[in-house]
């Protein structure tokens, strides 16, 4: 899956203030995302609040995203939870049709050990039609899906054909680089502050978030770390670093879907429990984002 080397982005969902899908909106964000040179998009990942829509609501940004793509960039759905079977039966009964992999978190709550997680996953890739995509964002999930046990499962399921890392450690990144026996194996930054750093390292790129927000200068510092020209890549990131703190200290989408309501693409409404931004974060944003983009 060489097509999912540099950026991809998580899309947020965007609603109106009366709550429903704002079709529009995703339509332009997608346009946005894909004029500002990403590689390719993620629908339906957490950043997408996917947690809190209807199955109704999940099919038509489905068909908004592969109607608004118009089969330009590859396109990878999240399918995930905490319930194995669910997860499997959503793989095998849904359809999957213009997507080409799956994003899968590893089980939330439930907190599994490594043993529980890979037999999750054995299942996903038992039952998957499509590549899957590991996703491993310990923060949220309440467990850390260990370097060894991703390798173990790269190694026995050849349908596994990379990983999301978002531990927010380096080291873990690079652990994986360095443990990973396969060389088409992707290791993915699930973080964009160590993005560049981990590509640099020797991974795929990112899945990121601010990537919508600010694509021309994040992906060409994707682009820039994937042909090792690190000192113009880190010039990029040192500019990026205060708008990809703000964004996430207040919670994700709610910073983002702040940026992108100052780049007249959609309301800031986050479905609850999230909240928008306060209105110091708000301002703060705002005066980051017209210095970067002006």
């Amino acid at each position: 899956m060489q097509s999912l080397i540099g950026t991809g982005v998580a899309l947020v969902t965007p609603f109106r203030s009366d709550l429903s899908v704002d079709v529009q909106a995703l339509q332009q964000l997608v346009e946005f995302s894909i004029k500002g040179g990403v590689e390719y998009l993620v629908v339906l990942g957490t950043t997408g609040e996917s947690v809190t829509l209807k199955k109704e609501e999940k099919e038509l940004i489905k068909r908004t995203v592969i109607e608004a793509n118009k089969k330009r960039l590859p396109l990878v759905l999240g399918v995930g939870g905490n319930c194995t079977a669910s997860v499997v039966a959503e793989l095998t009964e849904e359809n999957l049709e213009g997507f080409d992999a799956i994003l899968s978190v590893s089980p939330y709550y439930n907190k599994p050990t490594q043993e529980g997680i890979y037999q999750h996953f054995k299942q996903v890739a038992l039952n998957s039609p499509k590549p899957i995509l590991l996703y491993n964002v310990p923060g949220r999930t309440g467990s850390n899906m260990n370097p060894a046990t991703v390798v173990r499962l790269a190694n026995e399921f050849s349908n596994i054909i990379g990983i999301k890392e978002a531990a927010g450690s380096i080291v873990q990144g690079m652990e994986l680089l360095r443990q990973s026996t396969r060389k088409d194996f992707l290791v993915i930054s699930g973080d964009d502050a160590i993005a560049l750093p981990l590509t640099l390292a020797g991974g795929a790129g990112v899945i990121s978030v601010i990537g919508q927000g600010v694509p021309e200068k994040f992906t060409e510092m994707i682009r820039l770390g994937l042909k090792g020209d690190n000192k113009k890549a880190f010039e990029y990131q040192y500019e990026l670093m205060p708008i990809i703190d703000m964004i996430f200290e207040q919670g994700n989408p709610a910073g983002i879907k702040e940026i992108l309501k100052v780049a007249g693409l959609m309301e800031n409404t986050v479905r609850l429990p999230l909240v928008p931004v306060d209105a110091d974060l708000s301002h703060r944003i705002t005066e980051e984002y017209k210095k970067i983009t002006n």
